[in-house]
């Protein structure tokens, strides 16, 4: 589908859900720190009949104003890190490379099962870690290469399945040490970079619907202040079991599209074979 086709499809309806769906993901976003693709990509699949591989560059666009939007917030708050963020960008961009690379030697079909099992993983650690609030990122030899570490994982990650970011940055830097808000805001900030470059190269391919990513973008930046301010609200360890129960989602989210992904290669197969 090309760009003028979304738009043919743009209907006052659609651009009223599109909105929505656009505000909704910006509250995500400043709730947990995330970008909102799990939200945005379906979203897109299903309002406009939009390719899996368009809607994901589209989404990547508006992550970038609703990420920017984010980080302004948490800022202004002081719960920002800009050193922490130079060191997860460098690693996340990394690590994108290592997940293209493993991405063609590892079988397709266990690909979502390692992101479910680390993620299983960093939910079970949680647990037994009492959520911080004011504890600030300190930046040493030790925690600038653990905070690489976090990058070159959540890079590869995005590299592997097309899921990272918020979701592996996040808890990454709360296990370092970092305060549940400002691991969020910069979490929010290192996405800037990653979205920014993966948009430029989708763009050159003539696989993102601007229009539609200003639109969802410009949506999140009204809802995501309000998300910022939820997650001030609540204390860290409430936080924490909301950002578990999104990771649960998150994973079980990842299973589906591979397990439909997989029944239509199959199909493929069989009707090829005819």
């Amino acid at each position: 589908m090309t760009s003028k086709n979304s738009r043919r499809n743009l209907t006052p309806q659609r651009i009223l859900a599109v909105i929505i769906i656009g505000a909704i993901a910006g509250f995500l976003a400043g709730l947990f720190g995330v970008g909102g693709g799990l939200i945005i990509v379906p979203a897109l699949m299903i309002i406009l009949d939009m390719p899996q591989r368009r809607a994901a560059a589209t989404s990547l666009s508006a992550i970038i104003i609703t990420a920017a939007a984010g980080s302004v917030s948490y800022a202004t708050q002081g719960q920002l890190s800009v050193p922490a963020m130079v060191c997860v960008s460098i690693g996340a961009l990394g690590g994108a490379q290592l997940g293209t690379w493993l991405l063609r030697i590892l079988p397709e079909r266990v690909l979502p099962w390692i992101f479910v099992v680390f993620v299983t993983g960093i939910i079970t650690i949680q647990q037994f870690q009492l959520p911080s609030r004011d504890t600030e990122i300190v930046i040493t030899l030790t925690s600038g290469i653990a905070m690489l570490a976090v990058g070159v994982v959540s890079g590869t990650f995005a590299g592997l399945v097309g899921v990272g970011g918020g979701g592996i940055i996040v808890p990454g830097l709360e296990l370092i040490g970092a305060g549940d808000l400002i691991a969020r805001g910069t979490s929010l900030l290192a996405m800037i970079p990653t979205a920014l470059s993966g948009t430029i190269t989708s763009f050159r391919h003539n696989l993102v619907d601007l229009p539609v990513g200003l639109i969802i973008g410009c949506a999140a930046v009204s809802s995501t202040p309000l998300g910022v301010w939820a997650a001030a609200s609540i204390s860290p360890q409430t936080g924490n079991y909301l950002f578990n129960l999104f990771l649960i989602v998150v994973c079980i989210s990842t299973v589906f599209k591979a397990r439909a992904r997989q029944r239509k290669e199959e199909k493929n197969g069989l009707d090829s074979g005819k």
